[in-house]
C-alpha cells in the first residue's frame, strides 16, 4: 500500500444518514504506511473506559472539519486510543491544517485487523492485535480502534465492526 494511503470507506451507503454501512472488505490484516500523515487530535472523557462526551466531541470536531472542507471521504478514518480509564483520544484523518485545533502527523508502520462484536470486546481484541502482529514476526507498538459506525447505526445495520490498527515497531 502507499504511504499514507488507506484502505476505500464507501460514504456512498448511508441509510441511516449518520454513519455509512461498513464494508469490511480491504481494511482487514493490510498493512498501512503514513509518513508525517495529518490527523486532528480530539480528547474525550471516559468514566471506567466507557465514553461520557464522544457524541458531542465528534459533532463539534466534525463540524470544525467541514467547515474547512478538509474530510476525504474515501480516505476517512478516526483512530482511538484509550490511554486510561478517564480519556480517550481520537484521531481525524483530515485533508489539511485546522485552525484553533490540535493537528498530529503520525509516521510508522501500521497492521490491521477487523472484529465485529460489542464494544466491550476491545480489550480482548486489543490482545489478539498483538498476536496478530507477534504471529508476522513484529513486536506490537501502540493499538487504536476504528469505531466504524456509532452504536446506533451499528444496531441498524446488525453488525459492529472495528479496526484494530496497532503499530509495528521495527
Amino acid at each position: 500500500m502507499n504511504i499514507n494511503a488507506l484502505p476505500k470507506y464507501d460514504m456512498s451507503d448511508n441509510p441511516t444518514h449518520c454513519c455509512p454501512r461498513f464494508n469490511p472488505q480491504g481494511w482487514d490484516e493490510q498493512e498501512l504506511h503514513f509518513k508525517n500523515k495529518l490527523f486532528l487530535k480530539a480528547t474525550t472523557r471516559s468514566l471506567f473506559h466507557i465514553p461520557i462526551n464522544m457524541g458531542s466531541v465528534f459533532k463539534k470536531t466534525f463540524a470544525a472539519i467541514d467547515k474547512e472542507d478538509a474530510r476525504s471521504c474515501d480516505q476517512f478514518i478516526v483512530l482511538s486510543y484509550d490511554p486510561s480509564a478517564w480519556k480517550e483520544e481520537h484521531y481525524f484523518a483530515v485533508t489539511k491544517e485546522i485552525p484553533n485545533q490540535e493537528m498530529v502527523h503520525l509516521t510508522g508502520d501500521y497492521l490491521t485487523k477487523v472484529f465485529e462484536g460489542p464494544y466491550k470486546n476491545a480489550p480482548k481484541w486489543e490482545k489478539d492485535m498483538e498476536a496478530f502482529i507477534e504471529s508476522k514476526g513484529e513486536k506490537a507498538g501502540k493499538a487504536y480502534f476504528f469505531y466504524t459506525t456509532c452504536p446506533r447505526c451499528a444496531k441498524y445495520y446488525g453488525k459492529n465492526y472495528m479496526v484494530g490498527v496497532s503499530e509495528i515497531r521495527h
